[in-house]
């Protein structure tokens, strides 16, 4: 799941989870309203990928993590990697379980995708939406058996849970009281409804809540328990037949799953299996990097895989299209998934977090290409879900960095910013704050409790990161914008959340 770890902005992609055959032998298109818009999808051109280089993608992967398990409390990873409608390569990396000495395997060890998983409810729930059954347009509350409060007489729309903007405060998912024990998460949604705070639809702030209420409604109009309903028309269908939103994992699947780990006194301690039950739809899945890579071929080849189609082609260019954006100038939500990048070739992808294990998933769908990644181990092993991931696009999509500004503009408000997605019924941490100061012209930093960023200015108002940049990037923008009377900043890599100036 996409918990709030920390606040730093050194990670590209934030911790940051879609789709049509009802019937699982059926390979037609679910009869059903048009989708609504956004409009038909612009022909694009195809972007090539040098030969050379995703022919050396293997070896370049392999030194990466090699050099993640040395330094990083890597205990064990997996990497699919997809093209043209094929799987190029899965690899495993380190142990399972490092006790009893097993290593990955590519094929068939289990890991935890966290909020990826949402990527799957959000199918399930346009597979709804293709049926008539849903509109995208209409309040949420006309699915639910129970009532979510207006915000100021508006209601959050079903197209507002895709966008990540209900407007709601974000209940903190990491207690180790919740992670003990499986629970309902029906149960749980309905007594632990968050705080409305401003206007759904207006502005981005991640919401596990909402990917939850999707899957709930997904589980309400067809009468389906959740965790069948994708079994019998996503994983079925895509023959992923080694994923599941079950809690307790199944007892015969126990035995492949990748253990999470702690760090004591020097060394990696296992930890038991994290039960997501009480918010599952948002991130308990488990699943083997082979059924994801099923998962990516799919949404690549616009819905359909060896015949069966698990959505329309208009339902997935729905997905992958964009709906709402906190920052004028920088990428927003897509629907479900993030964009990454705009163009050259556009991106779109997830990544999530549990406590024990860091995921992503990206697609290229002008490149035909995709791949995900997933790690387990110590605290440390967090970024390097986000290097790894980088690291890829860096090597296939290189980019340059931007032209900087020339001449001066009026400085930004300077001072304390905090994140709009946090927890509103608890105290707010000044630990989790970002300070913005100034370098000098057309220059500011930024610094968190983790770290110190420093940016130069591309346009108005307008920073591209040079702190840890590599050749080929990806680089990191934030811009600053708002109001005189809220002013606000934004990170590209960050597009699930802004933040606010803290006025004194």
């Amino acid at each position: 799941m996409m918990f709030i770890k920390s606040n730093g902005t050194s990670l590209a992609f934030r911790n940051t989870l879609a789709a049509s055959l009802i019937l699982a032998a059926v390979a037609g298109t679910p009869s059903g309203p048009a989708i609504a818009s956004p409009a038909p999808r612009a022909a694009t051109s195809p972007v090539a990928i040098d030969a050379a280089r995703l022919a050396s993608l293997p070896t370049f992967i392999d030194g990466v993590v090699a050099q993640q398990i040395a330094t990083r409390q890597v205990a064990g990873a997996v990497v699919t990697v997809v093209h043209k409608g094929k799987v190029l390569f899965t690899r495993g990396y380190g142990y399972a379980d490092i006790a009893r000495r097993v290593p990955v395997d590519a094929r068939s060890t289990l890991f935890r995708p966290g909020s990826v998983s949402k990527l799957l409810t959000w199918a399930a729930l346009m597979q709804q939406v293709e049926l008539g059954k849903v509109d995208l347009d209409a309040d949420v509350n006309r699915y639910l058996d129970f009532a979510i409060p207006p915000f100021e007489g508006k209601p959050i729309r079903v197209r507002d849970l895709f966008s990540h903007s209900p407007g709601m405060s974000d209940l903190g998912y990491g207690e180790p009281d919740l992670l003990a024990h499986p629970r309902d998460y029906r149960d749980y949604i309905k007594k632990h409804i968050p705080a409305r705070l401003w206007a759904p639809g207006t502005e981005i702030s991640y919401s596990n809540y909402g990917a939850a209420l999707a899957g709930y409604i997904v589980e309400r109009v067809s009468n389906e328990p959740f965790p069948d309903y994708v079994d019998r028309h996503l994983f079925k269908p895509l023959g992923m037949n080694t994923t599941t939103f079950r809690e307790p994992l199944p007892e015969a699947w126990a035995g492949h799953m990748a253990l999470g780990y702690g760090f004591k006194d020097g060394r990696l301690v296992a930890k038991p299996y994290e039960n997501f039950s009480f918010i599952m739809p948002a991130g308990s899945a488990a699943a083997t990097a082979p059924d994801m890579a099923r998962f990516m071929l799919a949404m690549l080849a616009r819905g359909t895989l060896g015949g069966a189609r698990i959505l329309s082609p208009a339902s997935v260019d729905l997905l992958q299209s964009n709906s709402l954006a906190n920052a004028p100038h920088l990428e927003g939500m897509a629907h479900g998934f993030m964009v990454a990048r705009e163009a050259n070739p556009r991106m779109i992808g997830h990544g999530g977090n549990t406590v024990d294990f860091h995921s992503y998933l990206l697609l290229a769908p002008e490149a035909d290409f995709g791949f995900f990644v997933s790690v387990t181990g110590g605290p440390d092993s967090s970024p390097a879900r986000t290097e790894l991931s980088n690291a890829i696009i860096g090597r296939l999509f290189p980019a340059k960095p931007a032209q900087r500004a020339s001449g001066e503009e009026a400085r930004p408000s300077l001072g304390q910013y905090r994140a709009n997605r946090r927890d509103y019924g608890k105290p707010a941490d000044p630990a989790g704050d970002l300070t913005v100061s100034v370098a000098g012209p057309n220059t500011v930093i930024t610094k968190d409790s983790q770290e110190t960023l420093y940016w130069e200015r591309i346009g108005p108002h307008l920073y591209e990161r040079v702190t840890g940049a590599r050749d080929g990037g990806p680089y990191d923008r934030l811009e600053f914008y708002g109001s005189s009377a809220d002013p606000r900043l934004s990170f590209a890599s960050s597009p699930h959340q802004t933040w606010h100036l803290i006025k004194p």
